[in-house]
């Protein structure tokens, strides 16, 4: 099967068995992963170039009979680091004439319309961009960085400030949605195309192949989780980011179990949503 995941730091513990022994090799044999940004997931399992994919949310309900496989996220009940709106320290939400919007996001930038929805600002326009946080307040009021660029944004603001003499607000987008809603933020979540694990017994078939399918998604998730130290050693040695700072990331920030809390953050997300009119309405099912 083809996996459509996600390149980012915060899915690592996730990806644990498929990079690491001693279950890599037999995993290997029935999953072909390959790996990319949120939004190009999203597109692969739209387009039938995958099976599987770590998607956004929001796509959920833009291509139809997509499933969830139960057990895994990628969410946050607090403060997240890797979603953030930065914007000047003049110009408050309510009056920002344009948001350069990070092109590797999707959900990020539903959740982002709603909360300008809430600050008085729905009509503000979007400007999808690559993640240059300069580039992108050249031509902006404020900027959506999603995964490692918002990390590493947050890592040189003492440097940003230094070389530019801006003060400017990194506002986490997460916590900032838990305070105007009340609501886990979700991210992602594995998703099976519409013509994966089908058969003659329809719904019934879908969810015995999405529970047999899960559970090498959810041993890996905890097998992750219990090896953070080691996924913490490995990312430092990737991009400049503390050792300790990473640990604290996978461990207080994301949140990677599909429990209750998350499945109504998820609906209370497409309710708002098809409120304000950002996505059509849609009807959450999880298996299992």
């Amino acid at each position: 099967m083809r996996v459509a995941a996600i390149g980012f730091l915060n899915p690592a513990p996730l990806m644990w068995d498929f990079e690491h022994a001693p279950l890599n090799e037999a995993l290997e044999k029935r999953f072909r992963v390959d790996r990319m940004t949120p939004s190009e997931c999203a597109a692969r399992l739209a387009d039938g170039r995958a099976d599987i994919g770590l998607i956004p949310i929001a796509s959920l309900a833009t291509t139809p009979g997509l499933r969830i496989l139960p057990g895994c996220t990628i969410a946050s009940k607090g403060s997240v680091r890797s979603l953030i709106l930065v914007h000047r320290a003049s110009m408050s939400p309510s009056k920002m004439r344009s948001v350069a919007a990070d092109t590797a996001s999707r959900t990020t930038l539903v959740y982002a319309r709603m909360m300008f929805h809430k600050w008085g600002n729905a009509e503000v326009p979007f400007l999808p961009m690559a993640a240059d946080l300069d580039t992108m307040l050249e031509h902006a009021d404020a900027a959506i960085l999603i995964g490692d660029p918002a990390l590493l944004a947050l890592e040189e603001r003492n440097n940003q400030f230094e070389r530019t003499g801006e003060e400017l607000v990194y506002l986490d987008l997460a916590e900032e949605w838990r305070a105007l809603t009340g609501l886990a933020f979700v991210s992602a979540v594995w998703g099976v195309a519409p013509n994966v694990g089908t058969g003659a017994a329809g719904a019934a078939r879908h969810a015995e192949f999405d529970e047999s399918v899960a559970q090498d998604f959810i041993l890996s998730r905890d097998h992750g989780l219990a090896n953070i130290d080691a996924l913490a050693a490995e990312w430092s040695a990737r991009f400049p980011i503390p050792e300790e700072t990473i640990r604290t990331y996978l461990t207080a920030n994301i949140h990677y179990v599909l429990d209750e809390e998350c499945v109504e953050g998820i609906r209370g997300f497409f309710r708002m949503a098809a409120e304000y009119g950002v996505l059509p309405k849609y009807e959450l099912v999880v298996s299992g």
